[in-house]
């Protein structure tokens, strides 16, 4: 059934709004100014006074998707979600569904008016298209809060090294239990870094063990229950800079001397938990983000990111065949990665020609759900000369937020949460883009990868369809080789560690016939959407 949002004395109102045909949004009763998602406080004065307050209904499409995947037995595709932005003020936006015409109508800059659709006890406000075309850019090019100066000239990251790596077996629907496999990738980095199960004082991981849908073993708890290490320090959870979180919260362990020897973990079962069809349905959507958004049928980050990537084709002109271009280079090089899931090679017309997920992505535009437990130890710098293999030092990494921490109020001309962790970046190191070998970018949808590669300025603000010149600048030859393992496009969703994975064997100078020539600096992308992570890292003595 159709999930709708739980109602709550912060919401309530807004949901119950439209009886009346009638569109409100928090207004601020100091300053006048709207707020949404409804919160406690006016961010534009502080003002703790606000109240329910009448908009006309008219809006903008400022980015849409015609999703084709059926996530919902009474939602059938083909339907539409957009993300509009009101007429009083071009800041606040709302996820929705367009009606009133069909899918193939729609269009960026459409003018739209509300009118509600009630479901139990809730008025769900979609749009319409008045026959009109809004003339003014409603969204603009993107702007971020200023970076903050570092706090100090001591720099944390020199504290660490990451000294080891392991992985278990990697595959579509193992049916094995994901412990199993945490306990496979932690006992090899442990092996692979020279050390013994009583060397480890720490543990990380992300997300921790609070959630669900094949995205863990059972966290911190899972691990030291089965492992026994006694730790001094544990850390485990989904807010943080990312899945790389996890290594930059155990590096700030190891600088403070809190720990000597931190094992990092991140395990996904996500295909056997969809076959064996755990989890249920029903009931009513709560949360910060999610009763915003699937109510409306958007169930997938396909849908949330779908919408900005066609913002960004619609500003910067660029076509499918960019998003095209990462997909075919990533499984060029999964092509050399034996333990990649999908290794056939890949042509721009085979990419082009499969099914839609949800526009303008494709099947081959999203990563692949696997099961997989990928395990790294961050340890004291101090212990380089002694490791069996070269030390991997983190030069810099980038963690500031930036912009809105969400999926449709901030930056919709990239994918949210990456230009401000990428910039940030920057300001901590005095490396420069043209100082990397590879970059290993998370790819979620080709899209992603994309949006970093503006964001780390490897080139400027929509011009990436230039810049990659049809794939050959990022090909494993090329300026700058772009996920040599083949990404989460093709070696499989191990959302964000098989990027940290592939980069400390690339510096390692083991990754054989897919081997970076002379790797000594790579930059590593962890997550996106929500906070996200950057990591810059160099082969140890450069």
């Amino acid at each position: 059934m159709r999930p709708l949002p739980e109602l709550t004395p912060m919401n309530e109102w807004f949901w119950k709004s439209g009886a009346d045909g009638k569109l409100r949004i928090q207004g601020c009763s100091a300053c006048r100014v709207l707020v949404h998602p409804p919160a406690p406080i006016c961010p534009a004065c502080g003002s703790r006074a606000w109240e329910p307050t009448e908009v006309s209904g008219l809006a903008t499409v400022v980015g849409f998707t015609v999703n084709a995947q059926q996530w919902l037995p009474d939602v059938p595709p083909p339907y539409v979600i957009a993300n509009v932005a009101l007429a009083e003020d071009a800041g606040v936006r709302l996820t929705t569904n367009i009606v009133g015409c069909g899918p193939a109508e729609v269009r960026i800059g459409q003018e739209v008016l509300v009118r509600f659709e009630q479901h139990e006890d809730v008025w769900l406000p979609v749009f319409a298209p008045t026959g009109n075309t809004d003339p003014t850019d409603r969204v603009g090019e993107p702007v971020l809060a200023p970076i903050r100066p570092p706090a100090s000239e001591r720099r944390f990251e020199h504290d660490a090294v990451l000294s080891g790596i392991g992985r278990s077996r990697m595959g579509r629907r193992l049916m094995v239990d994901p412990l199993s496999l945490t306990i496979d990738a932690c006992l090899e980095a442990i092996a692979d870094a020279g050390l013994t199960r009583d060397d480890i004082d720490g543990l990380a991981t992300y997300p921790g063990g609070a959630t669900s849908s094949g995205m863990n073993e059972g966290g911190i708890t899972a691990v030291e229950e089965a492992l026994r290490l006694n730790p001094t320090w544990i850390q485990g959870g989904s807010e943080q800079p990312g899945p790389g979180g996890a290594l930059i919260a155990a590096m700030l362990a190891v600088s403070s001397g809190l720990c000597r020897h931190v094992l990092c973990f991140r395990t996904v079962w996500e295909s056997t938990y969809k076959a064996l069809r755990l989890g249920g349905g029903g009931g009513r959507v709560s949360g910060t983000m999610m009763p915003w958004r699937v109510p409306f049928g958007a169930m997938s980050a396909a849908n949330w990111i779908g919408m900005n990537a066609s913002q960004y084709l619609h500003r910067y002109g660029a076509t499918r065949e960019l998003f095209g271009a990462v997909a075919v280079n990533s499984r060029a090089n999964a092509g050399r990665n034996p333990a990649a899931i999908y290794r056939d090679p890949l042509t721009m017309d085979d990419y082009l020609s499969a099914r839609m997920i949800s526009s303008p992505f494709g099947l081959y535009d999203c990563d692949v759900p696997c099961d997989a437990a990928i395990a790294v130890v961050v340890s004291a710098a101090s212990v380089a000369p002694d490791l069996p293999k070269p030390a991997v030092r983190v030069e810099a990494v980038g963690t500031q937020i930036r912009e809105r921490v969400s999926w449709d109020q901030g930056v919709i001309t990239h994918e949210p949460q990456v230009l401000s962790q990428a910039q940030h970046l920057w300001s901590r190191s005095g490396l420069r883009p043209a100082d990397v070998d590879l970059a290993l970018l998370y790819d979620g949808f080709t899209f992603n990868a994309v949006s970093w590669l503006e964001g780390l300025g490897f080139c400027g603000l929509g011009e990436a369809q230039d810049w990659i010149d049809k794939g050959r600048r990022i090909a494993l030859d090329g300026e700058l080789p772009v996920n040599p393992h083949g990404g989460q496009l093709s070696e499989g969703r191990t959302h964000g560690f098989g990027f940290i994975y592939e980069a400390i064997t690339q510096l390692r100078h083991e990754a054989g016939e897919r081997q970076v020539a002379n790797a000594r600096t790579a930059v590593v992308t962890s997550g996106g959407g929500t906070p996200s992570g950057v990591l810059l890292l160099q082969r140890d003595g450069v």
